[in-house]
């Protein structure tokens, strides 16, 4: 299901669903509406997998889907409560319209979230070891992520919304144009080393993004995810659970090392 545009009223009940995930969503733009469909998304088919109608969804199968995001996927507190927050959300906007006389999300039990992320930072030579894996990958889209997330400092959105079109020149020296959070574009100058694994990851390709999945289209955050944990554990790198984040985070982001032409 799409919900690129508000579908047409109709009576059937798989348009008035989309009509209403499309007037939840038209809320957000750019990357905001991006991750939020993407959050739906998992809801919307964790309730087509059990036959069930999401405007017919009471509070407790919203109960089964928290436990489950938390037994089955075994998903981090924070993540539960903001996936779980897109579908509070959607059914506020489906009172709001007039679809549903309440929401079965209001008296839902959220898991509770430490004030503080626990998350650290890979240590110098765990980076290393990470790098050096993605570098010798077959997947050359894995040294380029590596190299962005951890030498350039991006987001993981930021690395995964680049595209090639956003490669170019700023007084004689090399840039990425990335779109960050609220909209904001900001020029990164790229380092030698880093533009050597994006030159990899794109090969002879002249359009489309710079980091693909293993279907050959965009890699989104989850994929990214994916790899990250499986170059962690190719690397022997021991930690509870690999993030994209956690390249941010740690000593490997350190703008002096990234000058350094290598690795």
């Amino acid at each position: 299901m799409h919900f690129s545009e508000l579908a047409p009223v109709q009576s059937g009940p798989a348009d008035q669903l989309r009509l209403a995930a499309a007037a939840y969503l038209a809320r957000y733009t750019g990357t905001s509406r991006d991750h939020t469909e993407s959050d739906l998304r998992c809801y919307l088919t964790w309730c087509a997998a059990r036959g069930l109608d999401p405007l017919a969804a009471r509070r407790p199968h919203l109960e089964l889907y928290i436990r489950w995001m938390q037994e089955a996927r075994r998903f981090k507190a924070s993540t539960v409560s903001r996936r779980f927050s897109v579908v509070a959300g959607f059914y506020r906007t489906c009172v709001i319209d007039g679809i549903l006389e309440h929401s079965p999300a209001e008296h839902v039990r959220r898991p509770i979230v430490p004030p503080e992320s626990p998350t650290l930072g890979f240590t110098h030579l765990q980076f290393e070891a990470l790098l050096t894996a993605a570098r010798e990958s077959p997947n050359d889209n894995d040294f380029a992520l590596v190299a962005m997330l951890g030498l350039l400092g991006l987001r993981i959105f930021e690395a995964t919304g680049t595209d090639i079109a956003d490669l170019g020149e700023e007084h004689g020296h090399r840039v990425l144009r990335v779109c960050g959070k609220g909209g904001k574009v900001v020029l990164v100058p790229l380092p030698p080393a880093v533009g050597r694994a994006i030159d990899r990851a794109i090969g002879t390709r002249v359009s489309g993004p710079i980091l693909l999945n293993s279907r050959g289209t965009r890699m989104d955050r989850h994929a990214a995810t994916r790899r990250l944990k499986r170059l962690a554990e190719q690397a022997g790198v021991k930690i509870a659970r690999a993030h994209p984040h956690m390249l941010r985070q740690g000593i490997c982001h350190n703008h002096a090392r990234c000058g350094s032409g290598s690795p």
